[in-house]
Protein backbone atom coordinates (compact mmCIF):
# COMPACT_ATOMS: atom_id res chain seq x y z
CA UNK A 1 0.00 0.00 0.00
CA UNK A 2 2.78 2.43 0.22
CA UNK A 3 4.04 1.85 -3.08
CA UNK A 4 0.64 2.78 -4.16
CA UNK A 5 0.77 6.50 -2.29
CA UNK A 6 3.90 7.08 -3.06
CA UNK A 7 2.88 7.06 -7.22
CA UNK A 8 -0.03 8.51 -6.28
CA UNK A 9 -1.83 5.76 -6.89
CA UNK A 10 -4.14 4.56 -4.38
CA UNK A 11 -7.18 6.39 -5.30
CA UNK A 12 -7.17 5.71 -8.48
CA UNK A 13 -6.98 2.01 -8.02
CA UNK A 14 -9.87 2.04 -5.38
CA UNK A 15 -11.91 4.16 -7.81
CA UNK A 16 -11.32 1.60 -10.35
CA UNK A 17 -12.06 -1.49 -8.75
CA UNK A 18 -15.44 0.12 -6.86
CA UNK A 19 -16.63 1.59 -9.88
CA UNK A 20 -20.16 0.55 -11.24
CA UNK A 21 -19.38 -1.28 -14.72
CA UNK A 22 -21.60 1.36 -16.32
CA UNK A 23 -19.10 4.26 -15.48
CA UNK A 24 -16.00 1.73 -15.96
CA UNK A 25 -17.65 0.85 -19.40
CA UNK A 26 -17.99 4.83 -20.30
CA UNK A 27 -14.15 5.72 -19.24
CA UNK A 28 -12.97 2.34 -21.62
CA UNK A 29 -15.47 3.53 -24.48
CA UNK A 30 -13.49 7.19 -23.70
CA UNK A 31 -10.35 5.86 -24.14
CA UNK A 32 -10.73 4.07 -27.11
CA UNK A 33 -12.52 6.72 -28.94
CA UNK A 34 -9.51 9.38 -27.83
CA UNK A 35 -6.84 6.59 -28.95
CA UNK A 36 -9.11 6.76 -32.53
CA UNK A 37 -9.19 10.34 -32.76
CA UNK A 38 -5.26 10.25 -32.70
CA UNK A 39 -5.10 7.31 -35.40
CA UNK A 40 -7.64 9.47 -37.45
CA UNK A 41 -5.72 12.75 -37.19
CA UNK A 42 -2.54 10.89 -37.62
CA UNK A 43 -3.54 9.39 -40.92
CA UNK A 44 -4.56 12.71 -42.27
CA UNK A 45 -8.20 12.57 -42.40
CA UNK A 46 -9.91 15.65 -42.58
CA UNK A 47 -11.08 17.17 -38.71
CA UNK A 48 -14.69 17.74 -40.46
CA UNK A 49 -14.93 13.77 -40.98
CA UNK A 50 -13.48 12.80 -37.82
CA UNK A 51 -15.55 15.14 -35.97
CA UNK A 52 -18.97 13.91 -37.89
CA UNK A 53 -17.61 10.18 -37.31
CA UNK A 54 -17.61 10.71 -33.56
CA UNK A 55 -20.73 12.19 -33.39
CA UNK A 56 -22.38 9.36 -34.55
CA UNK A 57 -20.46 6.85 -32.32
CA UNK A 58 -22.07 8.54 -29.26
CA UNK A 59 -23.14 6.02 -26.47
CA UNK A 60 -26.88 4.51 -27.19
CA UNK A 61 -29.00 5.15 -23.71
CA UNK A 62 -31.42 2.04 -22.45
CA UNK A 63 -33.96 2.14 -20.33
CA UNK A 64 -35.10 -0.57 -18.37
CA UNK A 65 -38.80 -1.87 -18.59
CA UNK A 66 -40.70 -4.83 -16.91
CA UNK A 67 -40.79 -8.20 -18.56
CA UNK A 68 -44.45 -8.11 -20.06
CA UNK A 69 -43.95 -4.75 -21.54
CA UNK A 70 -40.49 -6.25 -23.06
CA UNK A 71 -42.69 -8.63 -24.72
CA UNK A 72 -45.44 -6.14 -25.73
CA UNK A 73 -42.36 -4.37 -27.37
CA UNK A 74 -41.02 -7.45 -28.99
CA UNK A 75 -43.93 -7.89 -30.71
CA UNK A 76 -44.61 -4.53 -31.96
CA UNK A 77 -41.29 -4.66 -33.35
CA UNK A 78 -41.82 -8.30 -35.29
CA UNK A 79 -45.14 -6.50 -36.88
CA UNK A 80 -42.57 -4.38 -38.39
CA UNK A 81 -40.17 -5.89 -39.57
CA UNK A 82 -39.94 -6.84 -43.43
CA UNK A 83 -40.45 -10.35 -44.37
CA UNK A 84 -37.93 -12.14 -46.31
CA UNK A 85 -39.32 -12.64 -49.69
CA UNK A 86 -39.08 -16.61 -51.32
CA UNK A 87 -41.56 -17.93 -53.62
CA UNK A 88 -43.06 -14.71 -54.79
CA UNK A 89 -39.33 -13.71 -56.38
CA UNK A 90 -38.84 -16.44 -58.19
CA UNK A 91 -40.15 -17.65 -61.62
CA UNK A 92 -41.20 -21.38 -61.59
CA UNK A 93 -38.70 -23.88 -62.42
CA UNK A 94 -39.00 -27.51 -63.45
CA UNK A 95 -36.24 -28.71 -60.85
CA UNK A 96 -37.38 -26.93 -57.82
CA UNK A 97 -41.18 -27.55 -58.78
CA UNK A 98 -39.96 -31.53 -59.55
CA UNK A 99 -38.39 -31.46 -56.41
CA UNK A 100 -40.81 -30.27 -53.75
CA UNK A 101 -43.49 -32.51 -55.72
CA UNK A 102 -40.89 -35.28 -55.42
CA UNK A 103 -40.73 -35.07 -51.96
CA UNK A 104 -44.32 -34.75 -51.30
CA UNK A 105 -45.44 -37.57 -53.28
CA UNK A 106 -42.88 -39.93 -51.09
CA UNK A 107 -44.31 -38.88 -47.78
CA UNK A 108 -47.65 -38.84 -49.50
CA UNK A 109 -47.15 -42.48 -50.26
CA UNK A 110 -45.20 -43.18 -47.22
CA UNK A 111 -48.15 -41.99 -44.94
CA UNK A 112 -50.41 -44.52 -47.04
CA UNK A 113 -48.44 -47.23 -46.72
CA UNK A 114 -47.52 -47.23 -43.12
CA UNK A 115 -51.39 -45.90 -42.31
CA UNK A 116 -52.92 -48.96 -44.18
CA UNK A 117 -50.45 -51.03 -42.56
CA UNK A 118 -51.32 -49.72 -39.16
CA UNK A 119 -54.87 -50.33 -39.65
CA UNK A 120 -54.45 -53.56 -40.94
CA UNK A 121 -52.53 -54.70 -37.47
CA UNK A 122 -55.29 -53.04 -35.43
CA UNK A 123 -58.00 -54.50 -37.28
CA UNK A 124 -56.88 -57.40 -39.50
CA UNK A 125 -60.67 -58.52 -40.62
CA UNK A 126 -61.96 -54.85 -41.34
CA UNK A 127 -59.07 -54.35 -43.49
CA UNK A 128 -58.24 -57.58 -45.29
CA UNK A 129 -58.30 -57.72 -48.90
CA UNK A 130 -62.28 -58.98 -48.82
CA UNK A 131 -63.67 -56.23 -47.19
CA UNK A 132 -61.12 -53.25 -48.90
CA UNK A 133 -62.90 -54.64 -52.54
CA UNK A 134 -66.29 -54.66 -51.06
CA UNK A 135 -66.04 -51.66 -50.02
CA UNK A 136 -64.35 -49.82 -53.23
CA UNK A 137 -67.33 -52.00 -55.27
CA UNK A 138 -70.07 -49.76 -54.13
CA UNK A 139 -68.40 -46.58 -54.74
CA UNK A 140 -69.85 -44.66 -57.89
CA UNK A 141 -67.40 -44.55 -60.73
CA UNK A 142 -66.40 -41.18 -60.56
CA UNK A 143 -65.43 -41.88 -56.67
CA UNK A 144 -63.18 -45.02 -58.14
CA UNK A 145 -61.31 -43.07 -60.81
CA UNK A 146 -60.79 -40.19 -58.42
CA UNK A 147 -59.39 -42.37 -56.18
CA UNK A 148 -57.08 -44.08 -58.62
CA UNK A 149 -55.42 -41.09 -60.06
CA UNK A 150 -54.76 -39.62 -56.49
CA UNK A 151 -52.97 -42.75 -56.13
CA UNK A 152 -51.55 -43.13 -59.40
CA UNK A 153 -50.04 -39.87 -59.93
CA UNK A 154 -47.81 -39.73 -57.06
CA UNK A 155 -46.92 -43.30 -57.19
CA UNK A 156 -45.93 -42.76 -61.24
CA UNK A 157 -44.13 -39.83 -60.59
CA UNK A 158 -42.06 -40.96 -57.83
CA UNK A 159 -40.84 -43.89 -59.65
CA UNK A 160 -39.89 -42.11 -62.59
CA UNK A 161 -38.04 -39.23 -61.11
CA UNK A 162 -36.57 -41.94 -58.48
CA UNK A 163 -34.86 -43.12 -61.88
CA UNK A 164 -33.66 -39.98 -62.92
CA UNK A 165 -32.09 -39.39 -59.18
CA UNK A 166 -30.25 -43.19 -59.96
CA UNK A 167 -29.02 -41.39 -63.53
CA UNK A 168 -28.00 -38.27 -61.69
CA UNK A 169 -25.87 -40.87 -59.17
CA UNK A 170 -24.40 -42.38 -62.17
CA UNK A 171 -23.56 -39.06 -63.76
CA UNK A 172 -25.81 -38.81 -66.25
CA UNK A 173 -27.64 -35.74 -67.13
CA UNK A 174 -25.70 -33.02 -64.80
CA UNK A 175 -26.38 -30.53 -67.06
CA UNK A 176 -28.75 -28.08 -67.46
CA UNK A 177 -29.95 -29.37 -70.54
CA UNK A 178 -30.20 -32.39 -69.19
CA UNK A 179 -31.53 -32.08 -66.23
CA UNK A 180 -34.74 -30.18 -68.41
CA UNK A 181 -34.94 -32.97 -70.62
CA UNK A 182 -35.31 -35.65 -68.11
CA UNK A 183 -37.43 -33.63 -66.07
CA UNK A 184 -39.74 -33.32 -69.50
CA UNK A 185 -39.26 -37.43 -70.13
CA UNK A 186 -40.41 -37.67 -66.08
CA UNK A 187 -43.19 -35.57 -66.83
CA UNK A 188 -44.34 -37.28 -70.26
CA UNK A 189 -43.61 -40.76 -68.66
CA UNK A 190 -45.87 -39.79 -65.80
CA UNK A 191 -48.83 -38.08 -67.75
CA UNK A 192 -49.13 -41.69 -69.97
CA UNK A 193 -48.70 -43.91 -66.80
CA UNK A 194 -50.96 -41.98 -65.09
CA UNK A 195 -53.45 -42.51 -67.68
CA UNK A 196 -52.72 -46.02 -68.12
CA UNK A 197 -53.16 -46.93 -63.95
CA UNK A 198 -56.71 -45.13 -63.93
CA UNK A 199 -58.11 -46.39 -66.86
CA UNK A 200 -56.42 -49.68 -67.56
CA UNK A 201 -55.87 -51.57 -64.36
Amino acid sequence: MSSTRTLGLGPSLRRAVFAPRILRNQVVLRNVLQKRRVQLEFEGYNQNLIKLWFETCRAVQTTSIPASKSMELLNKQRLLRPSSPHFTIYQPQLTWIASIFNRGAGVGLSVLLYGFSLAYLVAPTTFDSTHVIEAVAGFPDAVKYAGKFVLALPFAFHSFNGLRHLAWDMGKFMTVKGCYSSGYAVLGATAVSTLALVFYM
